[in-house]
C-alpha cells in the first residue's frame, strides 16, 4: 500500500481574509505540491497507469490503465464515467494491444486514444457527463503508436515505433508524416500555445517542429540537442527544455540546445531513473517523477534561474508512469506503476476577498480567480510574457481584476471571462480605473486617458484630457450588430470642446465647440448621434457625420439613451421627453412623470423608466413598439421590423408602423417588403398589382423602366412615373398613363411640352369627352386657356358658372361691349345675390352708386370703404361703424374693435374689446375715453379680470378710478396682501368698519384654518394678543412662541415653561421637551421622561444637554428600574457597566452593585472592598470583616482590627486567612504592650511572633541590657557573644573569648556522646547550620544525629528530636534517612511522602501496606497524578482507565478517547460522546456534534437532553439551510431525534413533558426536511409554503424572527400579500425587540386567531444580521403594503373563525403540511399522526414523477416513523 506522509495529509490551505482589497507582491515561495487525495487506490500487483490527461476546460481528467480502460474523473477527483477501448482488429482479441497515450481535443469534447496495435481512435465523449460515447475518427498507422499529443491549433501529433512523427487531421480524417527518424519516439511535448512540439527519441535526440507559421527566428526546426540517455522525461517550458532519463540526471537546455543547468543525483542511492515529466501551464514550474519521488523545479524570475523545490517522497508509490498538470495550474495528477493516482495541489498562495472571490497563485505569472458565490464564474489570469504578477487588486464592484507585472498591466472581466495584457510603464501606481463601460476599461493617469478593450492585448487608444469623469467620456465598441468595426470615443478636450475619434483608424472625425461648459455627454450605440448637456441644463444633439448641432430640450435634469436602441429620453421638471425617432428631434413624445428619473431598464420586451418620488420607487412604461420598430428602421434591419410587427398583432399603432415601413420599402425599391406590408394592411388590390409586377419581372420585363413606373403609379406618385417614362423616351406610355387615370390636363401638358405631333387630336379627344359627359365648366376652362373666349363664355353660361362669366367679362373688355349679354349676366348675378361680381361690373360701367349698393348688400365692406374713399369720403365713418356692427353680429368682435375705433365709437370698441377679452386693448381704450359714470361698470369688469390675473396694481388703479374702494380692499384681502388692503381701507373706509371687517375676516380665516393670513389681519389692526390666543387655541405653539418672542419677549421663559407643563400633562412629551430645552431646563425634560419610564428619551436628553456624565447617571437610574439581566445588558450596551458599578458604590447602593457584578467577576472583589470600607466607617467591624474577606483582602480586615486595638479579632482573622500577617499583628500588639510597660506580655507576644531579636532590640534600645542578654541567651544564643561584646563595650569591659565556633559545637557533641548524654549531643549537633559551616558538614552532622536517634533514643524523647531533625533531612534531600526517622516516630504519611518524592513507589506501598493501609489510596492517587502529568496514557490506562479517558478528553484527543471508550461500551462510551459533543457545541461545530451522535447513537440519558436540545436549536437557527442542497442536514437531525424518541418511549422514569417535547422537536425537524424536498419540485411549492406557516406554531422552540420571515417570504411568492404583510410586519416587531432586548414590545394582536404562541423567547441576534440589505427590503415592502388600501392587512379567517393553519384543542397536525387534518384523511399504523389525503396523494405522485429528487426518501422516513399508511373515511 502507498503510504502518504502525514505532512502531506495535514497541510492546510493558505487562506488570508482581506477586507479592503487584495494587493499582494507575489511571494517568493517555493513551488510545493500539497497532497489532496487518491482518486485511484494502489493495487497489489502491477497495474500501470499508462497515461493521464486533463481537458482544456479543466473539467475532466482521463486516466488510462493497463487493463485497456479509460476512466473519467471530474475536476474534484470524483469518478464520473469509464469505458473500455477496442482493438484495431477484433479477431486479434481484447488483449492484443495496450494503450500508449491519451489526448483531449481543444474543445474538450473528444478524446484521442493511441494504441500499440497501429491505430489511433478518437472518441466523442460530449461536453456533459452521461452523454453517449462514439468513435468519430479512426487513424490506422504503419507502425505501433508510442506517444500522442493534441495541439490547440488543431492536429493530433503521434510518434511511432519506427521513428516517424505523423499529423492526424480529425476534420478530414486524414493523416500524413511530418518527419521521420530512424529511432523510436519515446516522448512528445507541445509548446504552451499549441503551435509546435518537440519529440524525444531512443537515440537520445530531441527534435523541434512547428505546425504553423512562426515569427521566432531564434527557434529553428530540426534536431536541437542530443541528450546523454533517451529522454523519457521531457518538458518544454518558455525558452528551455528539460530532459531526463535513466542516468539520474536532469539537464536544462536553452532554445539553442546548450546546457544552462543540470541537477545530478547519481550519488543519491535512493534515486532511480526518471520516467515522466510535465510543465505547469504558466511554464514556470516543471515536475519530474521517478521511483517514490516527485521533484519540482521552479523558475525564479528575480535571478533568472531554475531552482529545485523540496522533493515530495511517497513511500511504496513505485515508479511514476504518468504526469499531467491541470490547465489552470492548480492541480497535478500523478499516476504510478501500481495503479495509484494522486491529486496534488500546486498553489503558492491563496487569499479570499470579502468571502466573494478566491484568488489562488499557481505560479509567479499565473493566478486563478474563482467566485465563491457562483462557481461557474472563474478566470485564469496569466501573463503571456511570463512576467511575475507583483500586484493584484479586485475593483469595480468586485467584478474586475487589475494586476501588474514589471512592464505590463493586466485587466480582466470576471463575469465575461475576458482578459487583456498590455505593455505598461511603471507609473507609480497612481492610475485611476473606471469600469462603467462593459467593453473597455478606462485608465486615467497624469492627464492621459487610455482605453483597454477586454480580450485585446493592445491599448485601444490613448488621448490627453484632464476630465476623467465617466460622464464626460463615452466609449462605444461594436455595441450593435454591424458588418464592420464601429468603435468611437467622445471626450472633452476642454470644458467647452468635444472631440470624437474613430478608434479603428485612430483618427479624429469631429470636434464640437460649445459656448457653455459641458457636464454630460454620450454617444448612441451606432455612434451616429451624440447627446450632451451643458451647465445651463440644455440638451443638445450632434449629428456625428455632418457635425450639425441643435438644442432639442432645456432644463434637463436627467438624460440617457435607451439600451439597444436609438431612443433617447430626457426629464425636465415633471415632464419626460422621449425621442422615438432621433432623426426628428423637434418632435419628441411628452409624458408626465412623478419624482426624479434615475434609470432606464429594458428587459423581457419592456422598457421602463424608473423614478424615485420621496421614499416611493415608481416605474413608467415606454412604447416598446416604437422603441423596437424605430431601432430596427434606423439600423436598416427590415426583417427585424417585420418580425416585430408580426408579433404585436393588429392595432392602430401597428397599422401606422406598417404604413411607415411601406413608405421606406418603396423608397428602397424592395418589392418583397412592399408586398408584405400591403398584405399586412389588407390592401389586396395593391398586393395583386405587386405580384403581377413580380410575375412580369420573372418573364424578363425591363426591371428599371416599367416596374418602377408601375410601382409609382400604384402609390399615386404620377410625377415620378412620368419622369421614368420620359427619361426612357416613351412619351406614349406617359400619355396613356394619364389618359387611363383621366388626367387629361397632365397629358396635354406633357404633350405640349414635348411637342407631340398629335397634340390637336389629343385636345379634340379631350373636348369631345368633356362635352359628351356634360363637363361644360371644364370645357370652358379648356377653351379659355386656348383663347376661345366666346365659346368659353357660352360653356360657363351653360354650366351656370356666373362668377366665372363675370370674371371673363371683366378680364376681356371686348366682351363688355355686348350690352345685352352684360345686362343678362347682371340680372342673373343679382338674382342669385352674387353682389360682389355684379358690383365689379357696375364699377366698369361707371355706375358707382349702384356698385356701392351692391357692395353693401353683399357685405363686401372693404371694397365698399375703398370705393367710398373715392366717391364719397363722408360715408367712410358710417361704413366703418356698419362694418364693425356686422363683425359683432358675426361674432368677430376682435376684428370689430379697430373698425369701431376708426368710426370713433369708443364705447362700442370698449364693449367689443371686453367681449373679445382683448384686455390690453380695453385698458388702452378706457384710458383715452372721457370720464363718465357709465364707465364704472367697465372699470369693475376690467379690474376683476386684472385681479384674477394677479395684476393687482393695475386692478387697484381701475377700482380707484371707479371709486370702488371696497372691491380693491377685498381684492387684496383675497390675495393675502393684508398690508395693502389695510392701507386702502384706512384711507377710504370708516375706521370702525375696517376694524370689524378685519376681525370678522380674521375669524373666518381662522375657521378655515388659514392661521398665517389671520395673523396678518390681527397684526394689521394692532391686536397681536388675539393672534397669540388664536395660535394657543389651535395648539400651534411654535407660532405662538414666535409672536410672544416678537411682542412680549419678557414673557417668553414663562410661556415656554407653561407650554412645557401643559404639553407634559397632555402626554405630548416631545413637544414638552422642546419647550423645556428652550429655557435651558433640560433636567426638567429628563425628569419628565424618567417619571414616565421613557428612559431612552431621558438618556438622549441628558446626553445631548448634560454631557456624558449626566447621560451615564440616567443610564444608571434606568438600569435600577430593570430586572438585573436587562440592567446589565443596558449598561453593557452603553459601555458603562464598570463605571455603573463604581457609581453604585459611590452612592452606597451596594446590593445593586453586587447584582451588576454578575458578568464582572473581577469587579466583585472591588465592590466587596468598597462595602467593607463603608461598614468600617460606620463601626460595623464584624460585617466589614466578612466583606474584606469576600473581597480577597483579609489583610485589610486585620488592619481594621489592629487600628481598633481588637487584637483577638485581628489574630483570629490573620490565623484563618492571612497566616503571614499573624506576626505583624503580634508585633504591633507587642509595641503597644511595651509602650504600656507590660514587658512580660511584650516578650510573650514577640516570642509568639518568632521575633526574639525584636525583644533584644527593644530592650537594648531602652538600655535594658540584662533583659536583653537574658532573652538573647535563652532564645538567640548565637547572637549572645555579639550582644555580650556590645554590652561589655558599653560597660567598658572587653572580653574577646565569647565567640562560639563550629569546632566547639562538634567537640562538645563528641564529648556528650562519649559521656552517654546522647540527647544533649544530638541537640548540640542540631545547632550546626549553613550559617557557620559548609552544607556538606551540615549534612554529615544531621546524618550523625539521625544515626544517634535511631540507635539511642526511644519513645517521646525521640519524637521531639525527630520532628525537628527529619524535616531538616528531608529539606536537604536525604529522603531515605528522613523516611526512616518518620517511621520510627510513627509518622507513616510523612515517610510515604518522602518515598513518593523520590518515586520509590515500591517502598511507599510496602510501608503503607504494613503500617497504614489507608494510605494505599493516597499513594495510588499520587501515582495517577504523576502519570497524568507526564501524559503516560498507556500506563495510566492500566491503573485507571477512567482517569486515562479523562486525560485524553482533557488533552482534546477525542478520537483516541472515544476509541478506547468503545471497548467498555454503554455508559462509559455515552459519557465521553456527550462530553465530546458538548465541546464541539462550545466550539461552534454543531453539525459535527450531530454526526457524532449518529455514529455512536443518541441514548435517552437525561444528562444528554440539554445537548440534544442545543443541537436542534442551533440547526434551527442556522441561516441558508432551507434550500434543497441542505436536505441531508435535516435527514441527520431527524434520524438522531427519531432514535432518541424511540429510546425515550421505552426508557423508565422519563417525564411525559420531556417525551412530548422531543416528539415535537422531531416533528419540527421532519417539517424542515420535508420543506427542503418540496422546494425541489414546483408542484410541491405550495406544501412548502404551508409548512413554513405551520412552523409558526412552534416559535417557542425555533427562532421566531426566522420563522416569521420565511413564512412571510413564501406567502409573498405565492401572491398572498395580506398574510405576508402580517407575518413580515411581526418579523420586524421581533427584530426591534431583539435590538432593544425586550419582548414586551411585541404586539400579538394581529395573531389572536392563530395557535401561534404569544410569549416566545427573543433570539440573541437577528436572523438576517449579516443581510441588512434584505432586512431593509423587507421593511420597505411592509411600508409600501401598509400604504396600499387594496391589501387587507389582517389574516383571513375560515369557517372556524380561525386562521387556516391553526389547530383546535387536541387536534394533531397533518404530517405532510402541518395544517389541520380534514376528511378524508390518511392514517398510519404505528402513530397517531394523520395526513390530509390530497397532500399525501400529491406527495406520493411527485415521488413517482420526480424519482431523481429526495421525495421518496421523505416518504420512506414518514413510514419508518409512523408506519404504513391507510385511508380513513
Amino acid at each position: 500500500m502507498v503510504t502518504v506522509p502525514s505532512t502531506i495529509q495535514t497541510e492546510p490551505h493558505l487562506y488570508s481574509n482581506v477586507l479592503s482589497r487584495v494587493t499582494t507582491t507575489n511571494p517568493r515561495f517555493e513551488m510545493q505540491l500539497k497532497y489532496l487525495q487518491n482518486i485511484l487506490e494502489a493495487q497489489e500487483g502491477e497495474y500501470k497507469i499508462v497515461s493521464l490527461v486533463w481537458s482544456s476546460n479543466n473539467k475532466k481528467l482521463a486516466v488510462a490503465t493497463s487493463e485497456r480502460q479509460v476512466i473519467l474523473f471530474d475536476d474534484e477527483g470524483e469518478r464520473r464515467d469509464r469505458f473500455s477501448t477496442k482493438p484495431a482488429d477484433s479477431e486479434a482479441g481484447k488483449k492484443s494491444y495496450v494503450i500508449k497515450g491519451l489526448a483531449f481535443s481543444p474543445d474538450s469534447i473528444k478524446l484521442a486514444v493511441a494504441q500499440s496495435d497501429n491505430i489511433v481512435y478518437v472518441y466523442k465523449i460530449g461536453e456533459n457527463w452521461g452523454e453517449k460515447k462514439a468513435i468519430c475518427n479512426k487513424f490506422p498507422q504503419p507502425s505501433p503508436v508510442t506517444t500522442i499529443v493534441w495541439l490547440s491549433t488543431g492536429p493530433i501529433i503521434c510518434g511511432l515505433l519506427d521513428g516517424k512523427v505523423r499529423a492526424l487531421q480529425p476534420k478530414s480524417n486524414k493523416s500524413h508524416t511530418l518527419y521521420g527518424s530512424e529511432s523510436l519516439v519515446v516522448s512528445l511535448v507541445p509548446n504552451s500555445i499549441g503551435t509546435g512540439f518537440i519529440s524525444g527519441h531512443v537515440d537520445c535526440s530531441v527534435i523541434r517542429f512547428f505546425v504553423t507559421e512562426r515569427n521566432e527566428e531564434d527557434e529553428p526546426q530540426g534536431r536541437i540537442l542530443t541528450h546523454s540517455v533517451p529522454p523519457y522525461a521531457l518538458a518544454w517550458v518558455q525558452n528551455f527544455v528539460f530532459a531526463a532519463g535513466c542516468d539520474k540526471r536532469i539537464v536544462v537546455y536553452n532554445n539553442s540546445g546548450r546546457i544552462v543547468k543540470q541537477f545530478d543525483y547519481t550519488k543519491d542511492q535512493s534515486e532511480f531513473e526518471f520516467t515522466a515529466a510535465c510543465s505547469s501551464p504558466s511554464g514556470q514550474a516543471v515536475s519530474i517523477g521517478s521511483y517514490d519521488k516527485l521533484r519540482v523545479f521552479a523558475w525564479n524570475p528575480a535571478v533568472s534561474v531554475w531552482e529545485e523545490s523540496p522533493t515530495k517522497t511517497i513511500e511504496n508509490m513505485y515508479s511514476v508512469t504518468a504526469l499531467s498538470w491541470k490547465n489552470d495550474g492548480s492541480k497535478l495528477a500523478c499516476g504510478s506503476y501500481n495503479g495509484c493516482v494522486f491529486l496534488f495541489e500546486s498553489v503558492l498562495k491563496r487569499t479570499v476577498w470579502k468571502d466573494k472571490l478566491e484568488i489562488t497563485y499557481v505560479g509567479p505569472s499565473q493566478v486563478l480567480v474563482r467566485s465563491l458565490e457562483d462557481e461557474s464564474k472563474s478566470l485564469v489570469l496569466k501573463s503571456d510574457y511570463g512576467k511575475e504578477i507583483e500586484d493584484l487588486k479586485v475593483m469595480g464592484r468586485d467584478n474586475f481584476i487589475v494586476a501588474r507585472t514589471r512592464g505590463t498591466l493586466l485587466v480582466a472581466d470576471i463575469i465575461r471571462n475576458l482578459m487583456s495584457e498590455v505593455s505598461w510603464n511603471n507609473s507609480g501606481k497612481n492610475e485611476k480605473f473606471y469600469f462603467e463601460n462593459q467593453s473597455a476599461c478606462l485608465v486615467f493617469n497624469a492627464g492621459e486617458l487610455s482605453l483597454i478593450e477586454y480580450g485585446c492585448n493592445e491599448v485601444l487608444a490613448s488621448v490627453r484630457t484632464e476630465f476623467a469623469n465617466p460622464h464626460l467620456i463615452s466609449v462605444r465598441l461594436n455595441e450593435r450588430t454591424a458588418t464592420s468595426d464601429n468603435k468611437k470615443l467622445a471626450y472633452l478636450l476642454d470644458l467647452k470642446t468635444i472631440c470624437i475619434i474613430d478608434l479603428v483608424y485612430n483618427v479624429g472625425i469631429s470636434q464640437i465647440n460649445h459656448e457653455s461648459k459641458i457636464d454630460w455627454l454620450e454617444l448612441n450605440e451606432t455612434c451616429h448621434k451624440l447627446l450632451f448637456r451643458d451647465i445651463k441644463q440644455r440638451l443638445l444633439l450632434v449629428d456625428v457625420t455632418s457635425g450639425s448641432k441643435a438644442c432639442i430640450y432645456s432644463d434637463v435634469t436627467f438624460v440617457q439613451w435607451v439600451e439597444s436602441s436609438d431612443v433617447a429620453i430626457a426629464q425636465s421638471g415633471t415632464t419626460l421627453a422621449v425621442w422615438y425617432n432621433i432623426d426628428l428631434p423637434e418632435r419628441p413624445t411628452i409624458l408626465n412623470v412623478k419624482g426624479e428619473v434615475v434609470d432606464i431598464v429594458r428587459y423581457n420586451g419592456k422598457t421602463e423608466v424608473c423614478s424615485i418620488d420621496g421614499n416611493a420607487s415608481l416605474t413608467f412604461d415606454l412604447d416598446e413598439g416604437l422603441v423596437e420598430f424605430g431601432t430596427a428602421i434606423h439600423d436598416n434591419d427590415y426583417g427585424r421590423a417585420v418580425l416585430f410587427l408580426e408579433s404585436i398583432g393588429t392595432s392602430a399603432e401597428a397599422e401606422a408602423m406598417w404604413c411607415n415601413l411601406t413608405n421606406i420599402a418603396i423608397k428602397q425599391h424592395n418589392l418583397n417588403l412592399i408586398d408584405r406590408c400591403y398584405a399586412a394592411l389588407g390592401n389586396i388590390s395593391k398586393v395583386f398589382c405587386i405580384q403581377n409586377i413580380n410575375d412580369e419581372m420573372e418573364n424578363g420585363e425591363d426591371y428599371d423602366q416599367n416596374v418602377w413606373a408601375k410601382l409609382s403609379v400604384i402609390n399615386g406618385d404620377l410625377e415620378t412615373a412620368e419622369n421614368i417614362y420620359l427619361e426612357q423616351g416613351d412619351l406614349e406610355a406617359a400619355l396613356n398613363m394619364y389618359k387611363k387615370l383621366h388626367k387629361w390636363e397632365d397629358a396635354i401638358r406633357i404633350a405640349q411640352k414635348r411637342g407631340y405631333n398629335k397634340l390637336q387630336e389629343l385636345r379634340d379627344e379631350y373636348m369631345s369627352l368633356l362635352l359628351k359627359t356634360g363637363q361644360f365648366e371644364k370645357a370652358g376652362q379648356s377653351l379659355e386657356s386656348d383663347g376661345d373666349y366666346d365659346r368659353a363664355l357660352a360653356m360657363y353660361m351653360k354650366s351656370n358658372r356666373l362668377v366665372k362669366v363675370a370674371n371673363l367679362l371683366l378680364s376681356h373688355s371686348d366682351l363688355m361691349e355686348d350690352h345685352n349679354l352684360v345686362s343678362s349676366v347682371l340680372k342673373k348675378l343679382i338674382k342669385q345675390e352674387l353682389y360682389e361680381p355684379a358690383a365689379e361690373i357696375y364699377v366698369k360701367y361707371d355706375k358707382p352708386d349702384i356698385a356701392m349698393e351692391c357692395y353693401r348688400k353683399g357685405k363686401v365692406w372693404n371694397k365698399a370703404v375703398d370705393l367710398a374713399r373715392v366717391i364719397s369720403p363722408d360715408q367712410v365713418i358710417t361704413l366703418e361703424e356698419e362694418w364693425g356692427d356686422y363683425l359683432v353680429e358675426s361674432k368677430q368682435t376682435d376684428a370689430a374693435i379697430s373698425h369701431y375705433i376708426e368710426a370713433g365709437c369708443s364705447l362700442k370698441a370698449l364693449d367689443a374689446a371686453i367681449i373679445a377679452r382683448q384686455w390690453k386693448k380695453a385698458i388702452h381704450i378706457i384710458q383715452v375715453v372721457e370720464e363718465h359714470e357709465s364707465l364704472n361698470k367697465y372699470y369693475s369688469i376690467i379690474g376683476q379680470h386684472l385681479a384674477d390675473t394677479k395684476d393687482f396694481t393695475t386692478a387697484e388703479n381701475m377700482y380707484m378710478k371707479a371709486k370702488l374702494y371696497k372691491e380693491a380692499v377685498d381684492m387684496y384681502n383675497n390675495s393675502g396682501q393684508w398690508e395693502k388692503a389695510h392701507l386702502i381701507a384706512s384711507q377710504y373706509l370708516d375706521k370702525d368698519e375696517v376694524g370689524d371687517m378685519y376681525m370678522k375676516q380674521a375669524e373666518k380665516l381662522e375657521t378655515e384654518g388659514k392661521f398665517r393670513e389671520a395673523e396678518k389681519l390681527y397684526l394689521a389692526v394692532d391686536s397681536p394678543d388675539l393672534a397669540i390666543t388664536m395660535y394657543k387655541r389651535n395648539e400651534q405653539y411654535d407660532n405662538m412662541i414666535r409672536l410672544v418672542e416678537l411682542y412680549h419677549p419678557d414673557l417668553l421663559p414663562t410661556t415656554h415653561m407653561h407650554l412645557a407643563q401643559q404639553m407634559e400633562s397632555q402626554g405630548k412629551h416631545r413637544a414638552a421637551e422642546i419647550h423645556y430645552l428652550a429655557v435651558g431646563e433640560w433636567k426638567a425634560a429628563m425628569n419628565m421622561y424618567r417619571t414616565l419610564n421613557m428612559w431612552e428619551e431621558a438618556y438622549r436628553v441628558a446626553k445631548q444637554n448634560g454631557g456624558t456624565v449626566a447621560a451615564n447617571q440616567v443610564a444608571f437610574l434606568w438600569a435600577r428600574t430593570l430586572p438585573i439581566d436587562s440592567a446589565i445588558k443596558l449598561l453593557t450596551k452603553f459601555g458603562i457597566l464598570e463605571s455603573g458599578v463604581d457609581y453604585a458604590c459611590e452612592t452606597y447602593q451596594y446590593d445593586f452593585a453586587f447584582q451588576l457584578c454578575k458578568n464582572l467577576p473581577s469587579k466583585k472583589n472591588e465592590v466587596h472592598y468598597n462595602y467593607a470600607m463603608s461598614l468600617e466607617d460606620d463601626g460595623k467591624f464584624n460585617e466589614a470583616e466578612t466583606e474584606f474577606i469576600l473581597a480577597g483582602k483579609p489583610k485589610e480586615a486585620v488592619m481594621m482590627y489592629t487600628h481598633a486595638s481588637d487584637w483577638q479579632s485581628a489574630i483570629r482573622v490573620a490565623e484563618t486567612h492571612v497566616p503571614e500577617a499573624v506576626l505583624e499583628v503580634l508585633k504591633t500588639q507587642a509595641v503597644q504592650s511595651f509602650a504600656q510597660k507590660n514587658f512580660s506580655e511584650f516578650e510573650s507576644l514577640l516570642l509568639r511572633a518568632q521575633a526574639p531579636e525584636l525583644i533584644v532590640q527593644n530592650y537594648k534600645s531602652n538600655e535594658m541590657w540584662l533583659d536583653a542578654l537574658r532573652v538573647c541567651k535563652e532564645y538567640l544564643p548565637n547572637l549572645l557573644p555579639a550582644l555580650q561584646t556590645e554590652y561589655n563595650n558599653k560597660t567598658k569591659q572587653h572580653n574577646t573569648d565569647s565567640n562560639i565556633t563550629m569546632e566547639s559545637i562538634l567537640s562538645k557533641a563528641n564529648e556528650l556522646a562519649l559521656a552517654g548524654q546522647h540527647k544533649q549531643a544530638i541537640e548540640c549537633l542540631l545547632q550546626v547550620s549553613t550559617d557557620i559551616t559548609e552544607p556538606e558538614i551540615v549534612t554529615r552532622a544531621m546524618l550523625r544525629a539521625a544515626d544517634m536517634v535511631n540507635k539511642f533514643l526511644f519513645g517521646g524523647e525521640s519524637e521531639d528530636i525527630i520532628k525537628i531533625l527529619a524535616p531538616r533531612l528531608r529539606d536537604m534531600g536525604e529522603y531515605s534517612s528522613a523516611a526512616q526517622l518518620f517511621i520510627s516516630a510513627d509518622l507513616v504519611k510523612d515517610a510515604v511522602d518522602c518515598f513518593i518524592i523520590i518515586e520509590d513507589w515500591k517502598n511507599a506501598k510496602k510501608i503503607a501496606k504494613e503500617l497504614d493501609p489507608s494510605l494505599m489510596n493516597y499513594i495510588e492517587g499520587k501515582y495517577k497524578d504523576r502519570l497524568t502529568k507526564e501524559g503516560n496514557i498507556e500506563q495510566l490506562a492500566d491503573v485507571d482507565i477512567m482517569g486515562a479517558l479523562d486525560l485524553l478528553a482533557e488533552q482534546g484527543q477525542w478520537v483516541r478517547c472515544i476509541e478506547k471508550a468503545k471497548t467498555f461500551g454503554g455508559v462509559v462510551l455515552y459519557k465521553y460522546v456527550a462530553q465530546y459533543a458538548s465541546q464541539l457545541l462550545r466550539d461552534g461545530f454543531t453539525l459535527e456534534a450531530l454526526s457524532l451522535f449518529l455514529s455512536h447513537s443518541a441514548p435517552p440519558t437525561p444528562q444528554n437532553f440539554n445537548i440534544y436540545n442545543r443541537i436542534a436549536a442551533n440547526i434551527f437557527s442556522m441561516p441558508n439551510i432551507s434550500g434543497p442542497d441542505h436536505y441531508n442536514t435535516w435527514v441527520q437531525l431527524r434520524q438522531m431525534l427519531l432514535e432518541l424518541v424511540n429510546g425515550i418511549e421505552v426508557a423508565p422514569n422519563i417525564d411525559m413533558k420531556i417525551k412530548i417535547h422531543f416528539q415535537t422537536v422531531l416533528l419540527i425537524s421532519h417539517y424542515y426536511g420535508l420543506r427542503c424536498v418540496c422546494r425541489q419540485v414546483q408542484v410541491l411549492k405550495n406544501i412548502g409554503m404551508k409548512i413554513s406557516v405551520a412552523l409558526l406554531r412552534y416559535t417557542d422552540i425555533i427562532p421566531a424572527d426566522k420563522a416569521f420571515y420565511e413564512a412571510g417570504i413564501d406567502l409573498r411568492e405565492e401572491g398572498r400579500n395580506s398574510e405576508a404583510f402580517v407575518f413580515l410586519n411581526h418579523y420586524l416587531d421581533i427584530c426591534e425587540a431583539i435590538e432593544d432586548g425586550e419582548n414586551q414590545l411585541i404586539d400579538h394582536t394581529d395573531l389572536g386567531q392563530t395557535d401561534f404562541p404569544s410569549n416566545v423567547p427573543i433570539p440573541e441576534e437577528m436572523f438576517l444580521h449579516d443581510e441588512t440589505d434584505e432586512h431593509d427590503r423587507i421593511r420597505e415592502w411592509v411600508l409600501a403594503i401598509s400604504m396600499d388600501q387594496k391589501v387587507d392587512q389582517n389574516l383571513p379567517m375560515d369557517e372556524r373563525r380561525l386562521y387556516e393553519s391553526s389547530l383546535e384543542a387536541g387536534q394533531s397536525p397533518c404530517i405532510v403540511s402541518g395544517y389541520p387534518v380534514k376528511n378524508p384523511a390518511v392514517s398510519f399504523m404505528n402513530s397517531n399522526y394523520t395526513a390530509n389525503k390530497d397532500m399525501w396523494s400529491k406527495l406520493t405522485m411527485a415521488a413517482k414523477m420526480y424519482p431523481e429528487t429526495n421525495i421518496s426518501d421523505a416518504i420512506t422516513f414518514i413510514q419508518q416513523w409512523c408506519g404504513n399508511s391507510t385511508l380513513l373515511d
